[in-house]
């Protein structure tokens, strides 16, 4: 691969995935990182691991937010974590209902990814936007669903640079 073009694409969420809903107690744990500071009055920002966006940019993806901070990440996330702006995944309100059980996030992705093959990390994927990934897009994808309680991880980071591995070579 030599541009960002071919790079697969890496869907990221915010809430769950980079900020926790789980005991702030992790940020007490031997080694841990002292959370960032609480910006924007936003007491819940003190829980992004401000390594995070070094590792993220570490997998070589081209980083997209998917989330419904929109813009905000840009503005508030971001600069907290270390990454530069990222383009933002916007689904239209169609005024189409959704099959139940398929995220409002799926079809938009999907689209935006064009066949190129794609990551999506989110505390919120189930079982029909698997299926309609499966379905409906043309390359390599990894749903990968984070545990909303304890945000991206070790483990996590892990089993993405592994299947990115089988996709670049």
């Amino acid at each position: 691969m030599t541009g960002s073009q071919e790079r697969p694409l890496l869907f990221l969420d915010v809430d769950g995935p980079l900020i926790p809903f789980g005991s702030s107690a992790r940020s007490s744990q031997v080694g841990a990182p002292a959370p960032v500071a609480a910006a924007g009055g936003n007491p819940l920002l003190g829980r992004l691991d401000p390594r995070v966006g070094t590792r993220l940019l570490a997998l070589g993806c081209s980083l997209v937010w998917a989330t419904t901070w929109m813009e905000e990440a840009n503005e508030v996330v971001a600069p907290l974590i270390g990454l530069p702006m990222l383009p933002v995944l916007e689904w239209p309100d169609t005024g189409e209902a959704a099959p139940r059980g398929l995220h409002g996030k799926t079809r938009a992705l999907v689209e935006r990814a064009g066949g190129r093959p794609f990551i999506w990390v989110d505390d919120e994927i189930g079982p029909l936007d698997r299926q309609w990934v499966a379905a409906a897009h043309l390359g390599p994808a990894l749903l990968h669903r984070v545990d909303p309680a304890r945000g991206l991880a070790a483990a996590d980071f892990g089993t993405l640079a592994a299947w990115l591995a089988t996709v670049t070579r």
